[in-house]
């Protein structure tokens, strides 16, 4: 298993579905560099971390609302083939999430 592909992000432990779908699917993409990117409401980032082997941390960059914003990411392959992590905003919001493997190509 690999955590490179599409992943849409089905839970998260602060946000409610409705929110996580605000401005379209929430969901982390990652690519066989470590390079990644990530969406959920009014949120999004970009990161890149050295490897993709079953766990990554990494600085994130990107936007909350418009305005600047930054934090660290965490992910991990569980063995179901899920990712669950943790996104953390620099200024103080946090929220464990679970995502699962997703063909956008399907998608509504």
């Amino acid at each position: 298993m690999s955590m490179q592909g599409q992943w849409r992000i089905i839970e998260m432990e602060v946000w409610d579905k409705d929110f996580l779908d605000l401005m379209g699917p929430a969901r982390i993409a990652i690519d066989a560099r470590g390079q990644g990117k990530f969406s959920f409401g009014c949120v999004n980032g970009a990161f890149s971390a050295l490897g993709v082997e079953g766990s990554l941390i990494s600085r994130w960059t990107g936007n909350d609302e418009m305005d600047e914003a930054s934090g660290e990411i965490s992910i991990d392959l569980e063995p179901d083939g899920s990712l669950t992590g943790e996104i953390c905003l620099d200024d103080g919001d946090e929220s464990e999430f679970r995502a699962v493997p997703w063909d956008s190509s399907t998608a509504c």
